[in-house]
């Protein structure tokens, strides 16, 4: 179902929008596209006077706060890292800016502290990768009672198929999902 409304107290969060994310190989839509629609709307939120939450991830230089446990997938990439690995892309400009060491934008953070502080009732999303903390972080905004929105244009992932079962199968359970034009045509007309 496309997007109806925000709430009055709605905020955006971007996810891993980061140096050594959008540098890699992402489906289906380019990285540089993900970031300037995301930057579209963290402008229009800003011009609306609603605060703009920028997500990234990272580990200790000794990796000892990388989450633990064994997966089918094997490592978990706990290798090296460029410096810059967890630098914001400066197209973003500025925001409250939430670090994470997990998938979720939520667990082990004061995301939910920083939004509840504020009256936010919804989150709209955006970022890299849609079916990894995007959709953790959906599934955890869910389960904290926002209402979510999902930026289907300003999502992508490393495979197309996980991508499009996060847009296709899971967000429309969590979510209300709409583009990035849609959802500053509602924000626009609120």
């Amino acid at each position: 179902m496309p997007i109806t409304t925000l709430d009055p107290h709605t905020a955006l969060v971007v996810i891993d929008l980061q140096a050594g994310i959008v540098a890699a190989p992402v489906t289906p839509i380019p990285s540089a596209d993900v970031v300037a629609r995301t930057a579209w709307l963290a402008d229009a939120f800003r011009a609306q006077g609603l605060p703009v939450v920028l997500v990234h991830v990272t580990t200790s230089p000794d990796g000892a706060d990388a989450v633990p446990g064994r997966t089918d997938a094997g490592s978990r990439g706990s290798g090296a890292r460029p410096a810059n690995f967890s630098d914001l892309v400066p197209e973003l400009g500025d925001g409250i800016v939430v670090t994470k060491r997990n998938w979720g934008a939520f667990y082990g953070t004061d995301l939910d502290l920083q939004l509840r502080r504020r009256g936010i009732t919804q989150v709209v999303l955006t970022g890299i990768a849609t079916s990894i903390g995007v959709e953790s972080t959906a599934r955890a905004a869910h389960e904290h009672g926002y209402n979510v929105t999902v930026a289907t244009d300003a999502v992508s992932d490393l495979d197309e198929a996980t991508h499009r079962n996060s847009v296709e199968r899971i967000f429309p359970r969590l979510a209300e999902t709409g583009t990035t034009a849609e959802i500053l045509e509602v924000l626009t007309k609120r």
